[in-house]
């Protein structure tokens, strides 16, 4: 069976980005390596106390990452553009020649060159097929909207927390701490994504959580092989 090794800011993006391979497969039976960070099921409700966008950084540029490609079929790098402009991160978010604001694809492409450069460019070139990026513009938590509205505010890049925090106290009856990110309260909102068709048409409201699943479709992967 095709594997994928998970790189990501915490445990809560690695459940997001678990049903959305769900739906897009269209099965519940996906075969996930937590690289990054290690998930700890005996300690599930501190998921947010490790990871973070420092040390996707950090095991991208690491031997562990090139020595993955050994057990894993693709890997999946997952980070959000909030902070991108944090000096350790290192990536504007407005063309560097008019000053203008990029756009989410732009930005994107930002953020995987930094990546491409991080990783080696020998070593991309080399491996690029099997290396999938799901760059949240500017949090994971800004493809959940879709789920809970059907006016602008589903398509939104900016306090998305915030803005899903709103609807969820209603129809929840939970609100999300950004400090301390429950892992059950994800899994019950991202398990939506399980149905494939639904899956398709909200990833379609936010520009990056489109580009990741059309980047799941340009690769064709057999998920049965």
């Amino acid at each position: 069976m095709t594997n994928f090794g998970f790189i990501t800011e915490g445990v809560t993006d690695q459940i997001i980005i678990e049903y959305i391979l769900n739906g897009y497969f269209n099965t519940d039976d996906i075969d996930i390596n937590e690289l990054q960070p290690l998930r700890d099921e005996t300690d599930r409700h501190r998921a947010e106390n490790y990871g973070g966008w420092t040390l996707v950084f950090d095991y991208c540029k690491s031997e562990q990452f090139k020595q993955a490609f050994q057990f894993n079929d693709y890997i999946i790098i997952q980070i959000d553009t909030d902070v991108s402009e944090d000096p350790h991160y290192g990536v504007s978010k407005r063309d560097a020649t008019t000053g203008v604001e990029l756009d989410v694809v732009e930005l994107i492409e930002k953020v995987r060159g930094k990546f491409k450069n991080l990783i080696g460019l020998e070593f991309f070139d080399k491996h690029q097929e099997k290396i999938i990026f799901a760059i949240s513009v500017h949090s994971i938590e800004c493809w959940l909207l879709p789920l809970y509205y059907n006016d602008d505010r589903k398509a939104k890049i900016v306090n998305c927390l915030k803005t899903l925090n709103r609807r969820l106290v209603s129809k929840e009856n939970f609100t999300i701490d950004p400090d301390n990110k429950i892992v059950d309260y994800y899994e019950k909102i991202a398990k939506n994504f399980r149905k494939h068709k639904r899956l398709i048409r909200w990833c379609k409201e936010n520009p990056s959580f489109e580009y990741f699943v059309e980047e799941l479709k340009k690769i064709n992967i057999d998920i049965e092989t």
